[in-house]
């Protein structure tokens, strides 16, 4: 068969911790996920929708990660959903008459509709977003990929029992909401260290995502460099990412999402309008926050207060103009290495989902166009999944990775250093006592099953990487800490309980209730 110049491989990394609080009517921090829904989840698939639509030939790789799949098809969850849009919709309709005949009226107008189509896509999706992404791999479209149980950076565990209890929660919750077992993973933070390619092997994971230094560090050096997966010893492959094509997304200096026609994130109706007007749409403390009706462009370096109107027709175009040179650059990227490499050269371009719509607010538009245009516009490049890719390259290198992670300096410093250091020697202990418990209860009783099973959700939402790194950027940083000593009380308790032969069904109820994530999970995999 005829091979293009090169391959293009774009893939988003879904992923937000398991934040769900029943026990308050409204939560702060559960915004994170509405915020990504509205802004990040929906508007990629409409995006998918529109292409399959049209017919536009297109190949995207997701992770959607155990957490963020448990939370979008959360029925409480998903009816805080349903009243986050309730608010928005009022909100967007008092907009249309407070901006009639003022220079704020288009972009109302643009914000009233898209929160519209917003409820139209949810619903049509059965107010489950995992059934729509489950519907584009179905169709051949989008690859699913799994991710660590709750995002756990697993060369961080202190035994090789806790990480494989990680990998075997996320197989079965992909099975749970996927229906097929996955075929690769996004290892948590792009983290990597000896022996997680084994633990991959074992269930059943053949391939995963590292960062650039991964394979070029390799032991031997890759011949094809980071364009191409290599193998490790034991057939798990892995694929790196591409340096060119991220900075021109991530760059703080050149990134497409700095561009002045884009909006811009810090200025919201939320801490903008006069409070008497907004305070009908903020949560009941009345704090102000962000609301997602943004009015302001980037502009440029100057102050908030000196930002200019947001046009989103502007932003479309310049959204459209952007795709294009990103396009324009693969394929001179791709011919160059192609006279290099003598093969097609495999351009992997991975980033985190939500920067799509969410910090990026034009992204998807970008992607839309983006797909389109490689599909109409030139035939250099050609958009690919990593399964199908190693169906037509199955022969590629064998190496030893090199330990590594993305993030600032690329060795799990972001994770590991004098902010958050002192969660370690606790989760460790934490894995020692659930190996204990799950050694010494097995199978005793229904009750004592419910309180291992308990242990288990405990040990790995305390494990969540998520936690370190809120701690190394300092925000929210009480409500990280709070969740890592929350979680490892709650292991802590039972254990205490457990092994003094007082169990409180009671107090356990009440921990199934609140931390209530993965029913599938099984203590019998610290055995």
């Amino acid at each position: 068969m005829t091979h293009p110049v090169g391959y293009l491989m774009l893939v988003l990394h879904a992923h937000l911790p398991f934040v769900r609080h029943p026990e308050y009517e409204e939560f702060l921090e559960e915004d994170w996920l509405y915020e990504a829904m509205l802004e990040t989840y929906i508007p990629l698939l409409e995006v998918y929708a529109g292409l399959e639509r049209d017919g536009v030939p297109f190949q995207i790789t997701m992770s959607l990660t155990p957490p963020l799949c448990e939370m979008l098809a959360d029925p409480l969850l998903i009816s805080r959903f349903d009243r986050h849009l309730g608010t928005l919709e009022r909100l967007t309709h008092a907009e249309l008459r407070r901006t009639r005949h003022t220079p704020l009226e288009e972009c109302a107008r643009f914000y009233h509709e898209r929160v519209r189509e917003a409820r139209r896509t949810f619903e049509a999706w059965g107010r489950n977003l995992v059934s729509g992404f489950r519907h584009f791999q179905e169709a051949g479209v989008l690859e699913i990929l799994t991710c660590s149980g709750t995002h756990c950076l697993l060369p961080l565990c202190a035994t090789k029992q806790a990480a494989r209890a990680q990998l075997r929660l996320a197989v079965r919750n992909y099975r749970k909401h996927f229906g097929c077992a996955p075929r690769g993973i996004w290892l948590a933070e792009c983290g990597y260290g000896d022996g997680v390619d084994a633990l991959l092997h074992e269930v059943g994971i053949h391939y995963f995502f590292g960062d650039t230094h991964a394979v070029l560090f390799a032991e031997p050096r890759p011949r094809y460099g980071n364009f191409a997966p290599v193998y490790c010893r034991n057939g798990v492959a892995v694929f790196a990412r591409d340096q060119e094509s991220s900075k021109q997304v991530w760059s703080a200096d050149v990134g497409y999402p700095g561009d002045p026609d884009y909006r811009e994130f810090y200025r919201d109706i939320g801490f903008d309008a006069d409070y008497d007007y907004i305070r009908p749409y903020l949560h009941k403390n009345g704090l102000r926050r962000n609301l997602g009706i943004k009015y302001h462009r980037i502009t440029g370096k100057v102050p908030l207060h000196e930002k200019q109107l947001y046009n989103p027709h502007v932003a479309r175009d310049r959204a459209a103009e952007h795709a294009g040179n990103f396009m324009f650059n693969r394929q001179h990227q791709a011919r160059y290495l192609h006279g290099v490499l003598g093969r097609p050269p495999l351009i992997v371009a991975p980033y985190d989902a939500e920067l799509y719509g969410h910090w990026w607010f034009e992204g998807p538009w970008f992607i839309d166009y983006l797909f389109r245009k490689i599909a109409y516009d030139q035939t250099d490049i050609t958009t690919i999944t990593p399964t199908r890719y190693l169906e037509l390259f199955p022969v590629n290198q064998v190496v030893e990775p090199c330990p590594s992670t993305w993030g600032d300096k690329g060795y799990f410093e972001v994770w590991l250093n004098g902010s958050n250091d002192w969660i370690y020697r606790h989760l460790h202990r934490g894995e020692e006592m659930m190996l204990e418990l799950a050694r010494t209860f097995r199978d005793r009783s229904p009750l004592l099953d419910r309180a291992l099973n308990q242990a288990a959700r405990e040990l790995v939402l305390a494990q969540a990487s998520d936690w370190a790194f809120i701690m190394t950027t300092g925000t929210m940083v009480p409500y990280a800490e709070k969740r890592t000593r929350d979680h490892l009380h709650n292991l802590y308790g039972l254990y205490l309980q457990l092994k003094e032969n007082r169990l409180e069904e009671r107090w356990l109820a009440q921990l199934e209730w609140q931390n209530n994530a993965f029913p599938e999970i099984d203590y019998h995999d610290y055995l």
